[in-house]
């Protein structure tokens, strides 16, 4: 039995097995499982490498793409650059190879959204996953400035998305887990009444479908997407990766 997995923590909810036992069925895939281990903390995948036979592949999700990496022996050269590891190959020998196929996953799920006005992005968080949007949007040649609570040069404060600011930056991603269920009704603390027609909102975020920040988007007029679709394009190049086939 070929095992593949996902880490983080409080990862119940997660995508990652439902979607994984699917594909294992349609594709007639009964040699392959996939399992969450729930970490506590990031010191336990030591222990988890140690006792778990025939694991093939991990992935990794919150808090851990960026506290993982001290623990793998090497990292593609696209995940060093990121700074964040959301899968992981293990080698029979032992070794294991970070990757990031986040950024796989928004750049293809972003690309049939953009339009010729979406030149500049605001990124909302400074996570793991931001970093992953980031590389996204260079190599698409937008753009862009992290927004986050506190001060930091070359950034935003939410204090400073004025009337200008939102005028330009027309492309703005969610990568902060709020509005995440169970709590639906927070959103990222936007004057969503300055949005309009011309506005791209991409909250990384998949349940609930709509997140409270997607609704209040929406309401301005605004073109909305959720971060299903990225999921499944991370998911299917991590697959990739497992079975020694370079993504696109």
């Amino acid at each position: 039995m070929r095992r593949f997995g996902l880490i983080g923590r409080n990862i119940s909810y997660s995508f990652s097995a439902g979607y994984f036992a699917e594909k294992f069925v349609n594709e007639n895939r009964a040699d392959c499982a996939y399992e969450n281990f729930d970490l506590a903390a990031i010191d336990a995948f030591s222990k988890l490498i140690q006792h778990e036979k025939n694991l093939f592949g991990l992935n990794v999700t919150i808090p851990y793409k960026q506290e993982i990496i001290p623990f793998l022996d090497e990292l593609d050269p696209t995940a060093a650059h990121i700074g964040a590891v959301n899968t992981i190959k293990i080698y029979p020998d032992g070794r294991l190879k970070g990757f990031n196929t986040d950024y796989i996953g928004f750049r293809d799920s972003l690309l049939p959204l953009l339009k010729s006005e979406h030149q500049k992005a605001l990124i909302l968080g400074t996570g793991g996953a931001s970093k992953a949007v980031a590389f996204a949007l260079d190599a698409l040649h937008i753009s862009y400035k992290y927004v986050s609570r506190k001060s930091k040069e070359g950034e935003f404060t939410y204090e400073e998305l004025t009337a200008e600011v939102l005028s330009e930056y027309l492309l703005i991603v969610n990568c902060t887990p709020l509005g995440t269920f169970p709590e639906v009704d927070k959103k990222p603390n936007l004057h969503y009444a300055l949005l309009g027609t011309s506005h791209l909102l991409y909250d990384l975020i998949y349940n609930p479908a709509e997140t409270a920040f997607m609704k209040f988007g929406r309401a301005q007029g605004a073109t909305v997407t959720n971060g299903l679709q990225m999921l499944i394009g991370q998911a299917e190049a991590a697959w990739q990766i497992w079975n020694d086939e370079t993504p696109m």
